[in-house]
């Protein structure tokens, strides 16, 4: 089987910008890797696009003596100094080799200028780090990649994972760059991250749950308005599942921190009245006893009907407001 038999969508499988779909099925890859032969032929003949394939088939099968071969072959076949498509490819198939610190020693090897190219470098010099679980360096290339404007990272959607055969996986650069600040230790800037995002709506929630539970651990003292903003975009959205979810964390970090959470239990329960909610009302009884007469019949005097007839709840007649 020579190296021309290996179909070239393996090799955009891991590109760093979104896919477009192809107009006709991808053909499908190959059963058996490449033989010997033609390993051989790519290993010691072959440049770089040789080289990729070649990685790309030895990952695909597990052959780990292989790939050990093809990575100190690529450190060496186009040594600096090369120009810059040179070494953007070079370093992209260092990734498909599964040599992510490698690949960021060959992007080191250049230093774009302002522009697309500067664009690319760094977006190339994440996905290494991102590969090498380097938190820090994966960090560093996206806040590069925003030149000081956090928000601008909110609308970048990047390729987190390609499917074989399917729709690439994409996140807001925004979102990966928080979790990177939170997985290196730094949760005060992951905070300031998420606070830096513009969209608005259920997106905005859910960050701004994420962020009340960052500062929680910080000891700072913004838990309450980032949960009540966070609040304020659930009831924007009437989605009253995350609401819910909000207002369990605020009733537990307000417990924690020595407080009665009865502001929270309160706003919570009135929520899942209204929403008939019976599991959450059920939950709440357990803890205060006093609620058992909003678990009556809906028409007995007590019973939640006393609150008006279900339907839409509009954002003016939140029942999450106190």
């Amino acid at each position: 089987m020579g190296i021309s038999s290996l179909p070239l969508t393996l090799l955009l499988a891991a590109a760093p910008l979104p896919v477009q779909p192809a107009a006709k099925p991808a053909p499908q890859p190959p059963a058996e890797p490449m033989s010997e032969l033609a390993y051989q032929r790519a290993l010691l003949q072959g440049g770089l696009p040789e080289l990729t394939i070649a990685c790309v088939d030895a990952a695909r099968f597990g052959l780990d003596g292989r790939l050990q071969q093809l990575r100190d072959r690529l450190m060496l076949v186009r040594p600096a100094p090369q120009p810059f498509p040179v070494v953007m490819a070079n370093a992209q198939a260092l990734i498909f080799c599964r040599a992510p610190d490698s690949a960021q020693t060959v992007l080191n090897r250049f230093g774009p200028g302002p522009g697309q190219q500067r664009r690319e470098w760094l977006l190339l010099s994440w996905r290494a780090a991102s590969a090498a679980l380097d938190h820090e360096r994966a960090a560093l290339a996206l806040r590069r990649l925003a030149a000081g404007n956090l928000a601008a990272l909110d609308a970048e959607q990047l390729v987190v994972a390609q499917p074989e055969g399917g729709e690439p996986l994409t996140r807001s650069a925004l979102d990966l760059l928080a979790e990177y600040e939170a997985s290196a230790g730094h949760l005060d800037r992951a905070a300031e991250v998420l606070l830096a995002g513009r969209t608005p709506g259920v997106v905005a929630a859910q960050r701004y749950g994420q962020v009340a539970v960052w500062v929680q651990r910080l000891g700072q003292e913004r838990t309450d308005s980032l949960l009540e903003a966070a609040l304020d975009q659930a009831a924007a959205e009437q989605a009253w599942s995350l609401a819910e979810d909000l207002l369990r964390l605020q009733l537990r970090l307000n417990l924690e921190a020595g407080g009665d959470g009865q502001r929270a239990r309160q706003r919570l329960e009135r929520l899942a009245t209204r929403v008939d909610d019976r599991f959450t009302l059920w939950e709440l009884l357990q803890d205060d006893p006093d609620l058992e007469r909003q678990l009556r019949s809906p028409r007995a005097p007590g019973g939640h009907a006393a609150l008006g007839e279900l339907g839409p709840v509009s954002p003016s007649a939140s029942p999450i407001r106190p």
